[in-house]
């Protein structure tokens, strides 16, 4: 049997403002921009090169919806952005203006730094090293 995650819903203010800032802020790739409705549409982005899953941004439609924008995993780091170079990306990302809440730290699984989107949702920028046993950073150190 094989299973996995195919999308990971964040909810935004605007479907345009969204794709540019992550197209151009943070190099994503724009996988998909399908029209649905006059106000919904089917919007996919991720990291360049990523294989498995990417990103669906949702415009909110509704006060609740509106609320979580920024906030969807209550103040906690919610979205983990792995790296082969981590001062590379996060030299690039600086210069592109990103907020790093939290300064490049080495721990024994690897070097990682937290920064925000443009809605103030936290996301650790991750180089992982030979320690960190997680699928993806082995899936990184055997290509």
């Amino acid at each position: 049997m094989y299973q996995r995650i195919a999308h990971i819903t964040l909810v935004v203010n605007d479907y345009d403002e969204a794709i540019e800032f992550y197209t151009k802020q943070l190099d994503f790739q724009l996988l998909e921009d399908t029209i649905l409705k006059d106000e919904k549409r089917w919007v996919l982005i991720a990291p360049k090169g990523a294989k498995e899953c990417c990103i669906l941004l949702a415009k909110a439609s509704n006060d609740k919806q509106r609320e979580s924008i920024g906030n969807q995993t209550g103040g906690r780091v919610g979205f983990f952005l792995f790296t082969d170079d981590f001062f590379r990306d996060y030299n690039k990302m600086l210069n592109n203006q990103i907020n790093f809440v939290r300064a490049p730290t080495t721990f024994e699984y690897g070097t990682v730094a937290v920064f925000e989107d443009l809605y103030g949702n936290l996301w650790d920028l991750i180089e992982p090293n030979q320690n960190n046993k997680g699928i993806i950073s082995s899936q990184m150190f055997n290509q």
